[in-house]
């Protein structure tokens, strides 16, 4: 049956041979039409400018007749039609490993704002902006010499955003909080009552019995401390999907969050997403938490199967790593930007 099919279709090619030129045509039409969408979506280039971290003056093209009577300078976000787009998008350099540019200042150095309200950073002789070319105006001193360090420490060879974590969130703080704080308060009460410190191994299992007791004499106290704090004591679950806390724990929690200002608000944001705790990042703010202890409480589990089972080098030691500097980063940057 199988050769007679063959045998057939092959009959029918040869007295259709345009059968096959018209196959091969739209074959490379469907190629070259592939190709082209590919590479409008995905250009390659080593010029710098085609970064998505760059520095301009005053937000589009410069020269060097511009830069000498510009006294500005700024970080700006990608945009496909820099004439009408305003962004306050961070730009993806931040969060990814690239390097971008070469430094291309000398000194770096803090200044008071022009309204006298607020600090600003100096390369050179030009004043850092946000993306949205906004004046980057922090609002303590202390908090503008830090980020001032981080530009300062960048090497000659590029520019590393990925070492700046201060400056990403001074600017998260000062272009996407104000926009969007409902939003953002939103998203972290929408999982509070899924937060880490609720869930609870079973200790009826074998398995899980040493996580238990662990959690019992590690995040008891921290559970206690938000009982005497807010008046509710917080309901602990062995399930996956969460629970549901009492009405009056997440109204609390809610108004807390609801009366921090930007800075604030962005460090409990960044320390809530990095901890998979709330209620972690809320004892942080309210000093309840010092950052070691915080750590510990979010590595519990892991740090049981690591001592279980050993460390995976490559694994285990970067996520440590990368845990500790983004926990580290959102405290510092809310202790910095606290007004004393």
């Amino acid at each position: 049956m199988a050769n007679s099919l063959i045998t057939k279709t092959l009959n029918s090619l040869k007295r259709n041979p345009k059968f096959l030129t018209t196959l091969s045509s739209q074959s490379q039409f469907h190629t070259r039409l592939f190709t082209s969408n590919a590479t409008a979506q995905d250009p390659q280039s080593d010029d710098p400018s085609s970064s998505t971290f760059t520095f301009s003056s005053d937000g589009k093209e410069t020269n060097d007749k511009t830069l000498k009577n510009d006294h500005s300078i700024y970080v700006k976000a990608p945009s496909s039609n820099p004439q009408t787009t305003s962004s306050v998008t961070m730009p993806m350099s931040f969060m990814t490993g690239s390097i971008v540019g070469k430094r291309f200042y000398n000194e770096v150095k803090t200044r008071e704002s022009d309204d006298g309200i607020g600090w600003t950073v100096m390369l050179d002789y030009r004043t850092l902006k946000t993306p949205s070319n906004r004046p980057l105006k922090l609002p303590t001193l202390p908090l503008a010499k830090a980020i001032a360090a981080e530009w300062e420490y960048q090497e000659t060879d590029g520019i590393r955003p990925f070492t700046m974590p201060l400056m990403k969130l001074a600017c998260t703080a000062l272009e996407r909080v104000p926009l969007t704080r409902p939003k953002v308060i939103e998203q972290l009460m929408k999982k509070f009552n899924q937060d880490l410190v609720f869930c609870r191994a079973p200790e009826d299992n074998v398995l899980t019995r040493g996580v238990h007791e662990r959690q019992v004499d590690k995040i008891d106290p921290i559970l206690d401390w938000v009982e005497s704090e807010f008046g509710f004591k917080p309901v602990v679950y062995s399930c996956f999907f969460g629970g549901k806390q009492e009405d009056g724990l997440i109204k609390a929690i809610e108004n807390i969050l609801k009366k921090t200002d930007d800075c604030e608000l962005a460090a409990i944001d960044a320390l809530a997403s990095a901890a998979h705790s709330l209620v972690i990042a809320v004892g942080i703010f309210r000093g309840k938490l010092q950052i070691e202890e915080a750590i510990e409480l979010i590595r519990l589990e892991e740090d049981l199967q690591v001592d279980k089972w050993g460390l995976v080098e490559g694994g285990h030691d970067l996520d440590i790593a990368d845990l500790r500097v983004q926990i580290s980063s959102a405290a510092v940057f809310l202790g910095l930007s606290r007004r004393i």
